[in-house]
């Protein structure tokens, strides 16, 4: 199955200059990256829009998918005031594009950091009730227990290693993991219609096995195509770990015979191609490093069209192989 799609900018990020470029001193990444008066770097949440060309046998109606959410509308003042949110949702992109957010079949996120997964559930508004209610501390709002679903007839898709380690709040950032973002996925009596779980955990393959330290120059035994796991008609996704242990990346074939890739934060913006480039809120740095090695041989091999989550430009790349014996990003 083949898919139409769209990048929707779901809102500003401002995120520090230092963490997010790691070990790479500021003299460097300076030179092409700008700062406010704060230190921070301008960012985009990119989520992506996917409509199946054609009926989907199993609807009887084209399939539509949703490939990240965002931040959402729940952090309070003052964390929406650190991280320069403008007030922009996914909601607000898919809005602009006249569809419904209970219109959406599958969300899929490639991490359930506030700024990926946020968007999966939505402050109560006036006159609604509550889907779920927080009955711990933790919430992204913090005072404001209640939320929704935003896409109530959605089924969420992602790695169970990723899942547990949110759950666990396994994590290098004290404030990443949301109880109100990832918990209502896992109440039962919150089922979809039919009975269906809202929530699908995938084990995908790893690219090495657990008990071998890959070498900095190792790639994986496997192909990425080997290790990746069909969670829909046309939809595969992969593990690629660093920033988390399941992060992972997304593939489908469009409508122009592209095989597009969401990078998720491996990659997060154009800046970040270089081997070292990693962001200081990776748990594994080297880790990070051996994905990206491997990923962008895959890339530059097979021709990915590559979705840069955070990238503010041009968030549409190819890879290509350069004269350093290492790849860079060109436009699509």
């Amino acid at each position: 199955m083949r898919y139409k799609w769209q990048v929707l900018r779901a809102g500003r990020l401002l995120l520090d200059g230092g963490g997010m470029f790691g070990l790479i001193p500021r003299v460097v990444w300076s030179r092409f990256a700008e700062t406010d008066d704060k230190h921070r770097v301008t960012l985009s949440h990119n989520c992506v829009y996917l409509e199946s060309d054609g009926k989907d046998p199993l609807l009887g109606r084209p399939r539509r998918i949703l490939i990240e959410t965002g931040t959402g509308d729940k952090l309070g003042e003052k964390m929406a005031s650190i991280f320069g949110l403008d007030g922009r949702t996914v909601e607000t992109a898919l809005n602009e594009i006249d569809v419904a957010p209970e219109t959406i079949d599958q969300v899929i996120c490639s991490h359930l950091h506030f700024d990926h997964a946020g968007g999966l559930t939505r402050k109560v508004r006036d006159g609604e009730e509550p889907h779920w209610t927080a009955n711990k501390p933790g919430s992204a709002s913090g005072d404001e227990p209640r939320v929704r679903f935003t896409f109530p007839n959605a089924q969420f898709i992602t790695q169970r290693r990723e899942w547990v380690d949110a759950r666990n709040n396994d994590s290098v950032m004290t404030r990443t993991y949301y109880r109100d973002h990832i918990l209502p996925f896992e109440d039962e009596s919150l089922t979809l219609p039919g009975g269906r779980p809202r929530m699908v955990l995938v084990d995908s393959p790893r690219p090495f096995p657990l008990n071998r330290k890959p070498s900095r120059s190792d790639t994986p035994k496997t192909t990425a195509e080997e290790r990746m796991t069909e969670v829909l008609p046309g939809v595969q996704t992969f593990l690629v770990p660093g920033h988390t242990w399941g992060q992972q990346a997304v593939r489908f074939q469009d409508t122009d015979n592209n095989t597009v890739v969401f990078a998720a934060d491996l990659i997060p913006t154009a800046w970040h191609a270089g081997a070292a480039y990693s962001l200081a809120y990776d748990v594994e740095a080297y880790t990070t490093m051996i994905t990206k090695h491997w990923f962008l041989a895959e890339a530059a091999a097979n021709d990915w069209l590559l979705i840069l989550d955070h990238e503010p430009g041009t968030p549409c790349r190819r890879v290509r192989s350069d004269e350093h014996d290492w790849y860079q990003l060109v436009d699509a």
